[in-house]
């Protein structure tokens, strides 16, 4: 894993690197966007995101561009990119699997 070594990504933790893929974002643009992107499903209280900013920051996927009062705004890195692509293949992987068992059990005409 060249992105992230601590494992599979949870969902919060893939929409929000996910937000990131356009643009840089702050805290309630990144809060919108998993919002609007998920249509609800997903909901990033404030504990949950500046907890999963700190800890991608940490971990390098991430990094902030400016500092104005107390907005920050971060934009992804290559090993954040990274990150999100090898969880997308992952992802990807799962469902391949899942829609050919289903195809297996389908009864042959």
């Amino acid at each position: 894993m060249a992105g992230r070594e601590k494992g599979p990504l949870t969902e919060p933790m893939y929409y929000v690197l996910m937000s990131f893929l356009g643009r840089e974002m702050c805290g309630t643009e990144i809060t919108e966007f998993v919002a609007h992107k998920t249509a609800g499903r997903v909901n990033l209280g404030p504990g949950t995101l500046y907890t999963l900013l700190a800890k991608f920051q940490d971990e390098g996927l991430i990094a902030e561009t400016a500092v104005e009062g107390r907005k920050r705004t971060y934009q992804i890195t290559e090993k954040g990119r990274e990150a999100f692509q090898e969880e997308l293949d992952r992802l990807r992987a799962r469902l391949d699997d899942g829609l050919e068992a289903l195809d297996r059990g389908r009864p042959r005409d």
